[in-house]
Order: C-alpha cells, then structure tokens, then sequence
C-alpha cells in the first residue's frame, strides 16, 4: 500500500511536513483516526483527545481548531438518520410509544458515539490539507503568553 506512507518530496519543519496534502486522501485517513500525513500513525490518544504529534511520522497535529463543528455534524447526520428511521417505522407499523423509545433512544446515542470520532478525524485532517490553523509550515507559531492587558488611562482620578 502505498498511498500510506510519505511522499519522498515531503519534508518536515519543527514537526509540519510540506509539499501535497490531497483533502480527500487526508480526510478519509482522518476519518479512519488515522494520521492525515502519513496514514499509519494514530490521530486519537484517547476517545476524542487528537495528539499532539502522530506517533509514526511526528507530525504536528495539534494545531487544530475542531471546537463545536464534530459535534454538530454528528446531530446532523445522526439526526437524519434516526428521524428517516422513525418516520418509516411509524408508518409501516405504528408501534407504541414505548417501542419507539426503547427503539430510538439506545440507537441515536450508540450511533452518536460511533460516528464522533471519524467525524472529529476527518475534520482535523480537513484543516491540515487546508493548511488552517497553524498547520502551514510556513506559518509563524502563535505565542500565548506575549498578551499584555490594556486599563484605560485613570486622568481623572
């Protein structure tokens, strides 16, 4: 398979590669919580935590800025899938309350908590083949800690 290792064009600086970032390829390994650079290493540590570098090729990935858009593409695509769902079992049986309860509430938060992930993935690794968020190898890293707070002039007091 060759898809899944680096070009030998692709160079790294202080943890960012360089040369081609193909979106689609690099959102389908993003979406397989896999590194979006090389394809091997793993993206996550933990369920929805993206490491700071990936384990195989050291690449920077924590510059991403995924905030509220994994999970509201999840309600989104969850939603239209459990509400498709509902309404064709409502018409084609008309179940009791009940069963559509005990039918639609374990499902949307078993397919909300299987689709987060990929979700989250393939977005990390759409930022960095777009090179958002600092994950432009020729980009200046942001310093945190250079914020100085600005006070009004106290003149008259």
């Amino acid at each position: 398979m060759q898809d899944s290792v680096r070009p030998k064009d692709v160079q790294q600086h202080d943890g960012r590669s360089t040369g081609e970032r193909p979106v689609l390829r690099s959102m389908l390994r993003g979406a397989m919580l896999k590194c979006p650079a090389c394809g091997i290493g793993a993206m996550f540590h933990r369920y929805l935590k993206v490491s700071d570098n990936c384990p195989h090729c050291a690449e920077a990935l924590h510059h991403h800025r995924a905030d509220d858009a994994p999970p509201y593409f999840t309600i989104v695509i969850v939603g239209h899938i459990i509400v498709s769902l509902v309404l064709s079992v409502e018409i084609a049986y008309r179940p009791a309350l009940w069963v559509h309860a005990a039918l639609w509430l374990p499902l949307t938060v078993i397919l909300t908590l299987v689709a987060l992930p990929p979700i989250k993935g393939a977005l990390v690794a759409l930022q960095w083949a777009l090179l958002m968020h600092g994950f432009d190898p020729d980009a200046k890293e942001e310093i945190g800690d250079s914020f100085e707070p600005v006070f009004p002039d106290d003149k008259g007091a």
